[in-house]
């Protein structure tokens, strides 16, 4: 019997193995690591660049994906998930470069007083990644989960010319500086530079030209701040593309749905510029 039962775990051991401790598959496609020596943050932090199997436009003409990760994520959260390199094989030879920045634990990527998490992603992640894989700095998209959902419709307010698209998933968002979550702003000044959704409501069209995406799950804990930010953005004339699907705040939600986030970004890459 203890001979059977150690076969047993051997069996269960390699079947985990092949599923769920085995590398994701990607598709054809590869990752590159940068180290951002950030004067903005004021320490190195780690980008990692997925570059899609195949790459059908020149140096100089590639468009980019910034997608910003979560809170307590790194630069490897997507990496590491077969449904984002899936996603990617499927567009073929639209698929975007992607760049997946280390944005701390709670930054919430923005300016602030630990450090200029903004300025960081804007002037130094950006650049860095157009030198060395040939991005289009006129081709440019951004958008990220939770945390980086918020991020990526804050800078994206703070530099309307400067993205061909936006799309927050599932993200963090807030009406008063008194529901935030701990440690994602320093306080009522920090929030009122940075509020999302009432710079929405105050005007609808404050994203401008950009396509602008938004999802939630339905049993997602700010969905009722997602809705406040839908209704805003349909008082205005933006191209705005939102969903509610079953779900909660959770990668088994976010991953049922990479297949459509790429889509969206390389659908609106490709009619910018």
């Amino acid at each position: 019997m203890a001979l059977f039962a150690v076969m047993l775990a051997a069996i269960a051991y390699v079947v985990l193995a092949a599923t769920l401790l085995a590398p994701a598959d990607p598709h054809g496609a590869r990752v590159e690591q940068l180290t951002i020596h950030s004067q903005a943050v004021g320490r190195d932090l780690g980008v990692e660049v997925m570059v899609p199997a195949r790459l059908s436009e020149p140096r100089g003409k590639r468009p980019l994906l910034v997608f910003l990760h979560g809170r307590g994520g790194s630069e490897d959260t997507f990496t590491e998930d077969e449904a984002v390199y899936a996603g990617l094989a499927k567009l073929g030879g639209q698929a975007p470069i992607v760049a997946f920045p280390d944005g701390g634990d709670h930054s919430y990527w923005h300016d602030r007083a630990e450090g200029d998490w903004g300025r960081y992603v804007m002037r130094e992640v950006i650049p860095a990644v157009e030198r060395r894989f040939g991005t289009d700095r006129h081709r440019i998209a951004i958008g990220g989960i939770s945390m980086g959902g918020f991020g990526a419709y804050d800078l994206a307010l703070h530099h309307p010319r400067r993205f061909c698209a936006v799309g927050g998933h599932s993200p963090a968002l807030w009406f008063h500086a008194g529901e935030t979550a701990p440690g994602a702003f320093d306080g009522p000044a920090d929030f009122a530079r940075n509020d999302v959704v009432g710079t929405v409501e105050a005007n609808p069209d404050a994203f401008g030209s950009m396509r602008v995406w938004n999802d939630y799950g339905s049993e997602d804990p700010f969905r009722v701040y997602d809705e406040g930010f839908v209704a805003a953005m349909k008082r205005g004339g933006a191209d705005f593309t939102t969903h509610s699907w079953p779900g909660g705040h959770d990668s088994t939600y976010w991953d049922a749905h990479w297949a459509q986030y790429l889509r969206f970004y390389a659908n609106s890459l490709a009619h910018c510029g």
